[in-house]
C-alpha cells in the first residue's frame, strides 16, 4: 500500500523591525528594469507594503543566530523602505511583514531569489484596462490616476477608451481572437452593436487591418476636415448638442462628427445669417444651399458692379499711408527681429492701401432690384456668395417701338402671319394697300413694309451666296453667333438662324459642381471670358483677331456646352418635346461623339462608389457589377452581407477594377457585315489594290 504524501507546510509570517534586516547578496537581480526604486518608494508610501518579503535567519561562523535575517527575495522593496527611512517617511524599527525561512532549508536562497522574479506574470492589458476604469469610476480623477501609475493622462484615457470597447470584443480579445491593434481601431465608435457588427464583417475578409476596421465604423459619419464642418467649427458642432469621435491611438484629422443632421442645421442656420445681412441690401431674393449645383448659373444673366475710382481724399490719404510705410521700412528693415505692434501697423498700413487704391465696386440700385444673391460654401468650407443674377422672369419688359410706317402701309410681318403676294384675299388686301403710282404727296414718306421685306429677301439670298463661297467668314459667323450664347446673356444681334443651347442638368449627383470635368470647363471659360471684350458690339472686330487655332479652340468650348447626352424619361403620350425615339437617336449620336474623342471615363477619375452607384441600386445589382468586375469568388465575399455594407465593401474591392455601369459605356461598334445589312459591295479595281484584301474599312461615323 501506497505511503500518503505528508502535508506541505508553509513558512511562518512573522513582523520583524525593519533595522534587523539586510539585503542578501543571493538576490539574482542586478539590472535595474521597470519600475525605479523611487517609484516603487513613492507607491509604498501612500498605500503602504503590498507584499512582505522573503527572508532567512543570518547565521555567524559557528551557525548560530545573529538576530538579523537576510532579504533573499524582495530586494527592491527592501530598497524602497530604505529610502523611506532616510527620508524619515519611515521609523528605522518600523515592523516589516516578513515570511520566514529556515536558514538551513533544502531550496537555496539563490533559488528562491529566480522563482519569485520568474514566476511573477504581467498584468492582461484588458484587466489593466478595466483596473484604471473601476479607479474613475470611484471617483479618482484622470490625473490622480496617471500619477499614482507614473503615466501621462493621455495613456489613462487610451485604457478608458479602451476598457469602454464592447464586452464581447473584449472576450474575443482576452482569448488572442484579436490583436491589440485591432481593439484599439474599435474605440472609433461607442456604438457597441455597431462594433459588434463590424467585427463579424471582418471575420469574412482578408483584410482584417485596423485601418479597415475605423473605415468601416466611421462611414455614416462626417470628417472633421469636411467643408461643412470647416465652415461651423467643431467647438460650435460641440455646443449645439454635437459629439466628436476622436481616435486615441492615430491621427484623425480632428475626428469625426457623428450628427450629421445637426451639422447641417447649423450650416443653414449660419448662411441664414448672412443671406438676412445680404437681403438688407436690397436684393431682390437671396437663396441659401449647403452645395450649389454645377450650372447654377443656367438660364440666368450675371450683373456687373460698377467701378468708382479713388477720390482725390482717397489718393492723398494712400499717399500718407505709404510715407508711413516707408518710414517704418526704413527704420526696422535691418533689425533681427521687429516687435508685434510694428509688424501689426504694417499689415494694417498694406491693407488700408489696397482697399483706397483700387477704387469702389458697387452695383446699380436698379440692378439690386431685379437681381439676388447664392450664399453657399466653397470646397474648403469658406463662405462663398455669389452676387448678381437676375431670373428670367424679373427681367424689364422692353415696350416693343413702332414700325415707323404711315397705318395704311403697316403690313403685319410674323412668322405666322406674314401677308405675300399672290396668298388669296391676303395678296388682294396687300395690293390694296398699296399707294397708288398716280398719288404723289409732297415730302418723302418711309419706304412701305412690303418693299422693304422685298428687298431685304434679295439681299440676304445675295449674302447666303456669298458667305457659302467664304468659308473663313462662315466659320466667324456661327462662332460669333455661339460666343453671344455662352458668354453675353441675352445677346441674340446675329443674323444666323442658328442657337446654341446650354444643357442644364435636372438630376446630378452632390459635388459634381467639383469634379474635374466641371473645374476645367470653369476654368477655361474664365479665361475666355477675360480674353473677350466686355461690350458684345465689339465682340465680331475681336474673333476676326484670331489666329485659326484660337478660333478654333473658342468654337469647341462654345460647341461643348450644347452637348447633351442625358437620358430621359419619355411620357407615356407624345407631348411633342421628348420621345423614346428621340431620346434613342441622342444616346447614339453621342456614342458618335465618344469613339471621336476617345472618351474614357476611368481615365477622367470616375468610380463606383456607394455613394454615385452601389448605395442606389439593389444588393442583385451591385454582386453583378462586382461579378463583372472582379469575378464571381470576388461577389461570394459580400453576398450574406447586408445592404449598406454590401455597398461599402464593394466600392471597396472594385477600387482598381476599372469597371463602369452600362450608362457610362460607349458601345463598340457592330462588324462591317452588321452595318450594312450582311451584304458588304465590293470595292472598285482601283482601291482593291494588291495586299490590301484584308485591310478594314474605315466607319463613317468614326
Amino acid at each position: 500500500m501506497a505511503k500518503a504524501q505528508p502535508k506541505l507546510v508553509l513558512a511562518p509570517a512573522q513582523g520583524i523591525p525593519f533595522n534587523q534586516l539586510v539585503l542578501s547578496q543571493a538576490n539574482v537581480r542586478r539590472v535595474k528594469n521597470g519600475v525605479t526604486i523611487e517609484q516603487l518608494a513613492a507607491d509604498i508610501e501612500r498605500r503602504g507594503l503590498l507584499q512582505g518579503l522573503s527572508v532567512r535567519p543570518l547565521l555567524d561562523a559557528e551557525g548560530r543566530d545573529t538576530g538579523t535575517f537576510h532579504v533573499p527575495a524582495g530586494g527592491r522593496r527592501f530598497r524602497a523602505l530604505e529610502i523611506l527611512v532616510k527620508r524619515k517617511r519611515l521609523a528605522p524599527d518600523a515592523v516589516v511583514p516578513c515570511v520566514v525561512k529556515p536558514a538551513d532549508a533544502p531550496v537555496s536562497a539563490e533559488e528562491d531569489s529566480y522563482a519569485e522574479n520568474v514566476h511573477r506574470e504581467a498584468l492582461h492589458p484588458l484587466d489593466e484596462f478595466r483596473g484604471m476604469k473601476s479607479l474613475v469610476d470611484q471617483g479618482s480623477e484622470i490625473e490622480d490616476v496617471a500619477a499614482r501609475f507614473h503615466v501621462t493622462p493621455a495613456v489613462v484615457r487610451q485604457r478608458l477608451k479602451l476598457a469602454c470597447v464592447s464586452p464581447a470584443l473584449h472576450d474575443v480579445y482576452a482569448a488572442d481572437g484579436m490583436s491589440l491593434e485591432q481593439l484599439m481601431a474599435f474605440t472609433v465608435s461607442d456604438d457597441h452593436a455597431r462594433q459588434e457588427q463590424v467585427w463579424e464583417l471582418v471575420q469574412t475578409h482578408h483584410n482584417q487591418s485596423a485601418h479597415f476596421i475605423r473605415a468601416r465604423l466611421n462611414e455614416t459619419t462626417v470628417p472633421a476636415r469636411d467643408p461643412r464642418a470647416l465652415f461651423v467649427g467643431v467647438d460650435a458642432y460641440v455646443a449645439g448638442g454635437g459629439c466628436v469621435l476622436r481616435d486615441l491611438f492615430e491621427e484623425d484629422r480632428g475626428g469625426w462628427l457623428q450628427d450629421a443632421a445637426l451639422l447641417d442645421r447649423l450650416v443653414l442656420e449660419k448662411l441664414g445669417a448672412e443671406a438676412d445681412r445680404i437681403r438688407g441690401e436690397g436684393w431682390k431674393w437671396v437663396e441659401v444651399a449647403i452645395d450649389l449645383p454645377y450650372g447654377f448659373e443656367h438660364g440666368l444673366r450675371p450683373v456687373e458692379p460698377i467701378h468708382t475710382p479713388p477720390s482725390e481724399a482717397d489718393l492723398a490719404e494712400v499717399a500718407t499711408l505709404q510715407a508711413e510705410a516707408d518710414a517704418l521700412e526704413a527704420e526696422w528693415g535691418n533689425a533681427d527681429e521687429i516687435p508685434d505692434a510694428v509688424d501689426a501697423r504694417i499689415t494694417a498700413i498694406d491693407e488700408r492701401i489696397a482697399m483706397l487704391a483700387g477704387g469702389s465696386w458697387a452695383y446699380d440700385p436698379a440692378d439690386i432690384a431685379i437681381a439676388g444673391v447664392f450664399v453657399t460654401i466653397d470646397r474648403m468650407g469658406a463662405l462663398e456668395i455669389e452676387t448678381g443674377w437676375v431670373r428670367p422672369e424679373d427681367e424689364p419688359v422692353v415696350e416693343p417701338e413702332g414700325n415707323g410706317g404711315d397705318g395704311d402701309d403697316a403690313v403685319d410681318q410674323g412668322e405666322e402671319g406674314a401677308v405675300r403676294a399672290g396668298d388669296g384675299d391676303g395678296g388682294e388686301a396687300a395690293a390694296a394697300a398699296e399707294p397708288s403710282c398716280e398719288e404723289e404727296d409732297e415730302g418723302l414718306k418711309p419706304l412701305p413694309d412690303r418693299l422693304i421685306s422685298e428687298l431685304t429677301a434679295e439681299r440676304t439670298l445675295a449674302l447666303q451666296e456669298a458667305i457659302a463661297g467664304n468659308p473663313k467668314i462662315a466659320f466667324a459667323a456661327v462662332l460669333h453667333n455661339f460666343v453671344l450664347a455662352c458668354f453675353y446673356y441675352g445677346r441674340t444681334e446675329s443674323c444666323l438662324t442658328i442657337s446654341l443651347t446650354k444643357v442644364g442638368f435636372g438630376f446630378q449627383p452632390t459635388g459634381m459642381k467639383h469634379s474635374a470635368a466641371a473645374l476645367a470647363i470653369e476654368a477655361r471659360h474664365a479665361a475666355w471670358k477675360e480674353r473677350l471684350p466686355q461690350a458684345d458690339r465689339d465682340l465680331w472686330d475681336a474673333l476676326l483677331q484670331l489666329d485659326g487655332d484660337a478660333q478654333a479652340e473658342l468654337f469647341a468650348h462654345c460647341t461643348a456646352y450644347a452637348v447633351n447626352a442625358l437620358y430621359e424619361v419619355a411620357p407615356k403620350y407624345d407631348n411633342g418635346r421628348i420621345s423614346a425615339h428621340m431620346v434613342d437617336r441622342r444616346l447614339a449620336h453621342s456614342h458618335v461623339l465618344a469613339r471621336a474623342v476617345d472618351l474614357d471615363l476611368v481615365a477622367a477619375g470616375w468610380k463606383p462608389t456607394a455613394d454615385n452607384f452601389f448605395g442606389k441600386v439593389t444588393k442583385a445589382r451591385i454582386l453583378e457589377a462586382v461579378t463583372e468586375g472582379k469575378g464571381a469568388d470576388t461577389a461570394a465575399l459580400i453576398d450574406h452581407l447586408k445592404k449598406p455594407d454590401m455597398a461599402r465593401e464593394a466600392e471597396r474591392l472594385m477600387e482598381d477594377a476599372r469597371w463602369l455601369p452600362e450608362p457610362l459605356r460607349t458601345p463598340r461598334l457592330p462588324a462591317q457585315a452588321e452595318l450594312l445589312g450582311g451584304a458588304v459591295a465590293e470595292l472598285p479595281a482601283f482601291l482593291a489594290e494588291a495586299g490590301e484584301e484584308d485591310a478594314p474599312l474605315a466607319i463613317a461615323a468614326e
